[in-house]
């Protein structure tokens, strides 16, 4: 069993994988049976996906962001047990000249230093108007 501050660790690792758009790395992150769910009504982006549907839906969106990846920066995190609580800001020039820049809280649970679950919270009607209209 990792520590909380472990834990927070291995959250935070998450995001700085997710910046570089390496979608393989991304995936080792997390356990082979992982879960995550993007917030809102938003086809194509929310909803709950499992590792596979996951790396689909990373490959698809890189080609999007001018430098390849979405940038997530942690801004403060606290964890209990094997759950962290990270609150993060989110940064990214699209391909078709838009900015992309969000506020985020996701919560991870994390077993035997692997990701099993993420639940991502964010601004929706600003993340569809910036990539759906």
């Amino acid at each position: 069993m990792t520590t909380p501050e472990q834990n927070i660790e291995i959250a935070n690792n998450f995001a700085k994988v997710f910046s570089t758009g390496d979608v393989d790395a991304i995936l080792d992150c997390l356990h082979p049976d992982a879960t995550y769910w993007v917030s809102g009504q938003i086809e194509g982006m929310s909803g709950t996906y499992d590792k596979e549907r996951l790396g689909e839906l990373l490959r698809g969106v890189t080609s999007i962001y001018k430098e390849g990846a979405l940038q997530i920066t942690p801004t403060g995190a606290i964890a209990q047990g094997d759950r962290v609580a990270v609150e993060a800001e989110s940064y990214a020039e699209l391909t078709n000249g838009r900015v992309y820049q969000n506020q985020y809280h996701f919560l991870f649970d994390i077993a035997d230093g692997k990701i099993v679950r993420v639940k991502e919270y964010m601004d929706t009607k600003h993340a569809y108007d910036i990539f759906y209209s």
